[in-house]
């Protein structure tokens, strides 16, 4: 579950980087599919991540501001790229999806059990 995991968010995340740069070349088209196809894995991440939160014997604060904060980062993207769509500003979107997710990649790598670093 933690790879199924891992692979929908790190698909969404190149995904993201591609529909930007389609968006900065000026290919609407390109650009709404792969939005289109992010918001799909948005629900494969979401339901990969509750799917590990029932793995877990005791749900600790940590697993809660994790997925809190997975959930900040799935709105921060939404919020680019719905407001770059629009030709809108995005910087504090910007700096809220980095805080979101290194808070994330942290929590996820180096402090829950379940992360794949940790022996």
């Amino acid at each position: 579950m933690i790879h199924a995991h891992v692979t929908a968010w790190l698909l969404a995340l190149i995904l993201f980087v591609v529909a930007l740069s389609l968006h900065k070349k000026g290919n609407e088209k390109g650009f709404k599919i792969l939005h289109m196809i992010i918001r799909v894995l948005y629900l494969i991440i979401i339901a990969t991540g509750i799917g590990l939160l029932t793995q877990v014997y005791h749900i600790d604060w940590k697993y809660i501001l994790k997925a809190v904060g997975g959930l900040w980062v799935i709105g921060s993207v939404e919020m680019i790229l719905s407001r770059v769509a629009k030709n809108r500003r995005t910087s504090v979107f910007w700096v809220q999806f980095v805080v979101a997710f290194i808070l994330v990649l942290y929590l996820g790598f180096a402090v829950l059990p379940m992360s794949i670093f940790r022996p």
